[in-house]
């Protein structure tokens, strides 16, 4: 017993911890600013980095030899099939294990339709599918993250089952009609697409109708508000 009140005890500590606090300041800041710095090149972010990588790498790839070549479709093909596992990784790791970053929100969607959008339109450019088929996938997929932006200011339009499906079914079809498919494969990969493009349109409306009651939502407290300030 030292007969030391503990505030008093506590007081003479936080004294002398003011009198050195400088260098711990600087020094905490300065752990901050490298743990901030670090959290850029977690798991997550170097999915998405390598996502973004493979998109000139699958071009390449793709147009090997004249874009014909089945060997090379099929290594393009794998490029492909490769972004779209990340694609599925890269978010759940950065969900799960609080891995967001500022980087990751702005890279993820670019990686997806970067790779996507050079699919379709490699193959349209080869001929192996319609120009309109690519103009509607893109269009579609532009429009969509256009109007997000547009109404962020009400709320965020979450992600719906029939968007993850559609992204699994567009996946799978362009994944097969990257390959040099014949026969009942190529018949059945046309079928693939088909359902695509329609949960496109469809999931692709759905986003519309959600954006508007959403909008609506948010203003009508605004004119409530500016209603009874008019009053």
């Amino acid at each position: 017993m030292t007969g030391v009140p503990a505030s008093a005890a506590g007081g003479s500590a936080g004294a002398s911890g003011a009198q050195s606090g400088a260098k711990p300041v600087r020094a905490g800041k300065l752990g901050a600013a490298a743990v901030n710095q670090a959290s850029l090149w977690n798991v997550a972010n170097l999915l998405t980095m390598l996502r973004l990588v493979l998109v000139p790498g699958f071009v390449a790839l793709m147009l090997m030899d004249g874009g014909y070549d089945p060997v090379w479709r099929a290594w393009a093909w794998a490029a492909f099939a490769v972004a779209m596992i990340t694609d599925v990784f890269d978010g759940h790791l950065a969900r799960t294990y609080n891995l967001v970053t500022d980087f990751g929100k702005i890279a993820d969607p670019i990686a997806d339709k970067a790779i996507m959008g050079a699919a379709l339109i490699c193959l349209s450019g080869l001929g192996d599918l319609p120009w309109w088929v690519t103009g509607v996938i893109l269009g579609r997929e532009l429009g969509i993250t256009l109007m997000r932006f547009l109404v962020i200011r009400y709320g965020v339009i979450p992600a719906s089952r029939g968007g993850k499906m559609k992204t699994l079914v567009q996946g799978t079809a362009v994944g097969m009609y990257v390959l040099a498919l014949t026969g009942p494969l190529a018949t059945l990969r046309f079928w693939v697409m088909a359902v695509a493009v329609v949960l496109t349109v469809v999931t692709g409306l759905d986003y519309v109708r959600q954006a508007i009651v959403l909008r609506k939502r948010g203003v009508a407290p605004q004119k409530t508000v500016a209603e009874e300030a008019d009053r």
